[in-house]
């Protein structure tokens, strides 16, 4: 029996709530899972068949969970009579939800129901095989960008037009009918079309879609606000005669317009279900109400939501921390040593801490001061700045000037931007340098092994040997040069950034990428006398960090480094959010695009994931492609209650009391004993 007592009155009302359309504005941290679970077990204790029972989520961890909560509620099930399996609600992702309903119906739009989801190496395969008919001779076609606009194509339509090559756009165009063809021939789809082919079955077979609405007779999503275009009117043709369909969400909280999400699916919903009943969770189990209060001081100026107001019973707490600093630089390492003078002072946990982060370029100095800090932290939403693949390419080039012999370097980079240096070749290479025992540069230079080469294979491998010594050689005989000036000389002759551009699908990731580069090339020298030896001692440096950071143990206990974008659904006790900056917080092309509202959102959740503590900061400077740039604060900052901030230049004048003093001393003896 389902003890629905535990539940606060507007947690209750959700639960219990089962007829009709409904709207559970869920604000952060009010408990917006438990309510699900306890729903879809109040329904199943009410007689409803589990099997009626839908709950749609966007991530398989988010689905996992809430089919573990709902098991531990209502039990495993008997089996039948029969000895058949007891039924179970569907909880899982709208893709997983999709799969199942076309493994009963896409035969209906002429496919084998045992159809196969192409992978996306697979999917690049077919790719390939199209172009190899339809490209002229000599024209390079990278199969890898065709594919992201298809994917683009299909989700967002003409707007990937905006973005790319008009001949890549045309090409992919053209690409796009022979592809899908080939994709039916193999009786595959591909993640991309497993919405698509679901509304088309819908919408072409009504038979299809009058068998799953009569299955799915009770429909839960949840995030609701990050649900777009195809997502909704998927749940909208499942819905709309029962109505039985409640949706779980906060518009405070939908930060992910860029990637397709329609906040309007959120705000608008009673234009589509008139008779929605709107419950509202706020009463907050997670942050102090000082916390609260700023994320409501915040968000009540973007004008196009519905007011909700956080509240908790957990008292003021501390007061947010506001720290003005003069560089990135600065910024990091005054937070690494904030967090190590509250392990050492109040026993406080590297895992009960986390850095908050608007873009994944600001990782790079934070992950630089943790490690010279030596405080072990794992990063969350975004790749380790020094794990990311134009740096370990660039840096594997760095290697080979130094040292030619080093053969996992030159398998990196040899065919990095493709030069003609294949796979094949490459195995055919490391095969001689075996039988010779020595490395694969030197086996490259054996004339006997290039004359065993066709004459354009030959001439590739000679061209790469031209280049590696000539590189060495401007090092090695270079007095007081700019090994920044000389870095991006040999990145430009290779035409690596173009390559980068090339292979990423998306545009903004390709230019976060060439902003990683350049940020490392930055950190070079700009004259040094010596610059083998320089170049040697950077790639020691890093080398002996990585080594580091990889003697540490699996351990729980390590800070977390997370973008904003990452983190809804999280909470920590001890939060730091760095870079409030204008043109970072709020990013510089949110005027543009006049997406304000969404930024202001993603500040409201970088607020709410605090639990005790919540520390700002933002910088006179920052420094980029080794210049500092002056930066302004973040207008957002403004919104915040004067009342419930304290500047840390103000607050480090204010004397410590004796008492606290001595328990200060006492608590860091203690740590260190």
């Amino acid at each position: 029996m389902l003890n629905l007592a535990t539940l606060n009155p507007p947690q209750r009302s959700a639960v219990e709530t089962t007829e009709g359309p409904v709207l559970i504005l869920a604000g952060a941290g009010t408990g917006k899972t438990r309510v699900i679970t306890f729903r879809i077990a109040h329904l199943i204790e009410k007689r409803v068949p589990p099997g009626n029972i839908l709950a749609v989520t966007f991530t398989n961890k988010a689905a996992r969970e809430m089919q573990e909560r709902v098991s531990k509620m209502i039990g495993r099930g008997e089996k039948t009579a029969d000895g058949e399996k007891p039924q179970r609600p569907t909880l899982c992702t709208f893709h997983s939800l999709c799969v199942r309903i076309l493994r009963l119906h896409i035969d209906k739009l002429g496919f084998k129901r045992n159809f196969v989801i192409y992978s996306e190496t697979e999917q690049l395969g077919a790719i390939k095989k199209i172009l190899s008919h339809i490209s002229n001779k000599g024209e390079k076609v990278d199969p890898g960008a065709v594919l992201g606009l298809l994917s683009r194509f299909k989700n967002g339509g003409e707007r990937a037009r905006a973005f790319d090559n008009p001949n890549v756009a045309a090409l992919a165009e053209h690409v796009h009918s022979r592809y899908q063809t080939a994709l039916h021939a193999c009786n595959a789809v591909d993640f991309d079309d497993l919405i698509l082919l679901t509304l088309k079955l819908f919408t072409e077979h009504p038979d299809a879609l009058e068998a799953c609405r009569a299955k799915y007779k009770y429909v839960m999503v949840d995030e609701y606000q990050d649900t777009n275009a195809a997502q909704f009117k998927l749940i909208h043709l499942l819905t709309s005669q029962h109505t039985n369909l409640c949706v779980v969400g906060d518009d405070d909280q939908s930060i992910y317009g860029w990637r397709g999400a329609e906040i309007a699916n959120l705000l608008e919903l009673e234009k589509y279900f008139p008779k929605v009943k709107i419950i509202k969770l706020e009463q907050n189990y997670r942050s102090t109400t000082t916390i609260l209060a700023a994320a409501n001081a915040v968000i009540k100026n973007n004008a196009r939501r519905r007011g909700k107001n956080l509240w908790s019973q957990k008292g003021a707490g501390a007061k947010i921390t506001l720290h003005t600093f003069e560089t990135d630089e600065e910024e990091a390492r005054t937070v690494a040593e904030q967090i190590n003078f509250n392990t050492l002072a109040h026993r406080i946990p590297w895992h009960d801490q986390a850095i908050l982060f608007r873009t994944n370029q600001q990782s790079r100095v934070l992950e630089t001061a943790l490690r010279q800090a030596g405080i072990r932290y794992h990063l969350i939403g975004g790749q380790s700045y020094f794990d990311r693949r134009e740096i370990k390419d660039f840096l594997a080039y760095l290697k080979m000037f130094v040292n030619p012999n080093d053969d996992i370097s030159l398998l990196r980079i040899a065919n990095v931007p493709a030069r003609g240096l294949s796979d094949v070749t490459m195995e055919r290479l490391l095969g001689a340098s075996h039988e010779r025992n020595c490395s694969v540069f030197t086996a490259m230079k054996h004339t006997d092994v290039q004359a065993s080469f066709t004459t354009k294979t030959r001439e590739a491998v000679q061209a790469f040997i031209e280049f590696i010594e000539r590189q060495r050689a401007l090092l090695q005989t270079g007095e007081n040069i700019s090994l920044q000036n000389w870095a991006e000389r040999f990145v430009e002759e290779i035409e690596y950034v173009a390559d980068l551009r090339r292979s990423e699908k998306n545009p903004d990731v390709a230019d976060g990428r060439v902003q990683n580069l350049k940020e490392l090339i930055s950190t070079l020298s700009a004259t040094t006398a010596n610059p083998v030896q320089h170049l040697e001692t950077f790639l020691d440096d890093l080398t002996l960090d990585a080594d580091r950071e990889e003697e540490k143990e699996e351990t729980a206990d390590a800070v977390t480094l997370i973008t904003m974008h990452s983190c809804k659904g999280l909470e920590f006790p001890h939060v730091y959010i760095v870079g409030m900056e204008d043109g970072l917080l709020p990013h510089s092309r949110s005027k543009v695009e006049g997406t304000m509202d969404e930024e202001r959102r993603l500040f409201y959740v970088g607020i709410t994931r605090a639990m005790n503590t919540l520390t700002l900061s933002h910088c006179g400077g920052r420094k980029k492609y080794g210049q500092v740039l002056p930066c302004h604060p973040s207008p957002f900052l403004r919104e915040l209650p004067e009342e419930l901030v304290e500047k840390a230049d103000e607050k480090s004048k204010t004397p410590v009391t004796v008492d606290a003093g001595k328990n200060l001393f006492a608590a860091m003896r203690m740590a260190a004993s």
